[in-house]
C-alpha cells in the first residue's frame, strides 16, 4: 500500500502545478494607439510618439521597433534634461507604455526620404512575448501638439 502512496501524490501535485500554470487571462494583451510622426525638418531624423496599452495580467518588453523608411530606428527615454537611447522598455500588465514630447520617444534615423504631412510611415514594434504589432504612423505638422497630450 505504501508504494501507492508516493505516485498519487506525485500525480497530485503535478495536477495542482498544471493547474497553476498561466490562464489566458495572464498573458499581455497589447494595442497601439495615438501613433504619429511630426514631420521632420531635416531629411535625416525624425522622432515618433504613441501608446502601447495592455489590458492584459502579464507585463511585457518592448524590445526594437523597425521600419522601412530608416536606416534605423531607436528607443530613447528622456531622463531630466537628457535623452539615452534604451534597449528594452516595460509594458505594465494592466498600464501603458507612452511616447510622448518631452519623454519616451522613437528616433528615426538615415532617413531613406523626408516623410511629409499627410503620409503615412509604417513601423513594426517587436516585443519580448508578444507577436509584433504593425502601425501605420501618420505624419502630422512639425508642430502637431494632440489632443491627449502626447
Amino acid at each position: 500500500m505504501r508504494h501507492l502512496v508516493v505516485p498519487a501524490a506525485v500525480i497530485a501535485g503535478a495536477l495542482a502545478l498544471t493547474g497553476c500554470g498561466g490562464s489566458g487571462d495572464a498573458k499581455a494583451e497589447l494595442s497601439v494607439s495615438a501613433s504619429y510622426m511630426p514631420q521632420p525638418v531635416t531629411g535625416e531624423m525624425a522622432a515618433g510618439y504613441f501608446t502601447v496599452a495592455n489590458k492584459g495580467g502579464e507585463k511585457d518588453e518592448l524590445t526594437s521597433v523597425t521600419s522601412d523608411a530608416a536606416g534605423s530606428v531607436t528607443m530613447h527615454e528622456t531622463v531630466g534634461q537628457s535623452m539615452e537611447e534604451v534597449k528594452s522598455l516595460d509594458v505594465p500588465a494592466h498600464g501603458q507604455l507612452v511616447f510622448k514630447s518631452g519623454g519616451n520617444h522613437l528616433m528615426f534615423e538615415k532617413l531613406k526620404r523626408k516623410p511629409k504631412q499627410g503620409e503615412k510611415v509604417t513601423v513594426e514594434l517587436h516585443f519580448a512575448k508578444s507577436d509584433p504589432i504593425t502601425v501605420e504612423m501618420p505624419v502630422e505638422s512639425a508642430t502637431y501638439n494632440p489632443a491627449t497630450g502626447h
